[in-house]
């Protein structure tokens, strides 16, 4: 019988976790265990070698006495963890990103991995597109007046009213399963669309957006620009000042991809000097935030800023994916198939 740890956390709970994998295996036995961490109450953090994890190692190696196989989003499997777990053999994480996972190390150990691509880009995307209308169209900022006791006026004067998407340039950095999803539907609102994504096969999105030859070229053509790479060496401060620079005077920027794709302060300088005309940001350099940044300041004293708590890609249909796709992972595991979205690859999985 397969031993089967299902870790899970407060977003993405043991218990879905284990309904899915019996869903999955059907008549197959298998003796599944929980472990839930108590993220994201307590924040996610650096565990020995890997990032964004949760626990600590020494729980997660009692967790996995004699486990075969573990299902999670933010275990710390390290190269300490996976020592002390001779008879681990699989590692599904319900990540795009599984930087939580020793990869190296779960190679070392024959250790298979596979993770789950794409599992929050609806939420994602969704999330981008109400950030910018809200952006746009000032609805945080006017909502604030109301609580306030104030039914201001001025907010239909020409200089004071926002935009619309439908006369829009919208500039997308990127067009993996997130950035695609918002082109398709800012397209279908009107925008033009202009792409810079240097990985975007030939013909994919053609006839919804204009591809550019360069990140520069949707600085200086685009209204708005949102940010949808993956964050790298390559990547970081993506959005700069000289790029903030080319962009047309009171346009705006969208983030809810990786704190570190952008600027910070180069973006709190195009604020303040008006070069920006507002920012949406639910991802930051760092997390939890440091409020004595400017951009809380800016935002505190009535500036067109729309702020959340990384919570883009936090969406139940996001979870139910996560869940389902670490399931389908140890299903194929257990009856000896290839995984769908291997990280290490596995050999063989237990005997039929």
């Amino acid at each position: 019988m397969t031993r089967i740890l299902a870790a899970g956390d407060l977003f993405i709970r043991s218990a879905h976790l284990r309904r899915a994998i019996e869903h999955a295996l059907e008549e197959r036995p298998a003796d599944i265990r929980e472990i839930e961490f108590d993220w994201p109450d307590a924040p996610f953090g650096r565990v020995a070698e890997v990032d964004e994890a949760s626990g600590t190692e020494d729980e997660l190696i009692e967790a996995l006495r004699g486990v075969t196989a573990i299902a999670t989003q933010l275990a710390p499997l390290t190269e300490r963890v996976l020592a002390a777990s001779p008879e681990l053999r699989m590692i599904a994480v319900s990540r795009g990103g599984p930087t939580n996972v020793n990869l190296a190390a779960a190679r070392a150990h024959g250790v298979a991995v596979a993770n789950v691509p794409g599992r929050n880009g609806v939420a994602t995307a969704e999330m981008t597109i109400g950030l910018a209308l809200a952006l746009l169209r000032r609805i945080p900022l006017s909502h604030g007046t109301l609580l306030a006791h104030e039914w201001r006026g001025e907010f239909y004067r020409y200089d004071e009213v926002g935009g619309e998407v439908a006369a829009s340039t919208i500039g997308l950095l990127g067009a993996g399963a997130v950035g695609a999803h918002v082109a398709r539907v800012f397209a279908a609102m009107g925008a033009d669309v202009l792409v810079f994504d240097p990985y975007l096969p030939p013909g994919v999105l053609d006839g919804v957006v204009r591809r550019a030859a360069t990140a520069e070229e949707v600085f200086r053509e685009s209204d708005l620009v949102s940010v949808h790479a993956r964050l790298s060496d390559e990547t970081a401060h993506l959005v700069n000042a000289e790029r903030l620079a080319l962009m047309r005077r009171g346009s705006y920027l969208v983030n809810a991809a990786r704190g570190g794709l952008v600027d910070y302060d180069a973006a709190a300088d195009a604020i303040e000097s008006g070069q920006l005309a507002g920012a949406a940001f639910d991802v930051y350099p760092e997390e939890p935030v440091d409020f004595g940044h400017r951009i809380f300041a800016l935002a505190a004293d009535g500036r067109d800023i729309v702020l959340t708590p990384h919570i883009a890609g936090a969406s139940r249909e996001t979870a139910a994916r996560a869940a389902n796709g670490v399931a389908e992972e140890l299903r194929r595991f257990v009856a000896g198939e290839p995984a769908l979205h291997p990280l290490v690859e596995f050999a063989q999985g237990p005997a039929r």
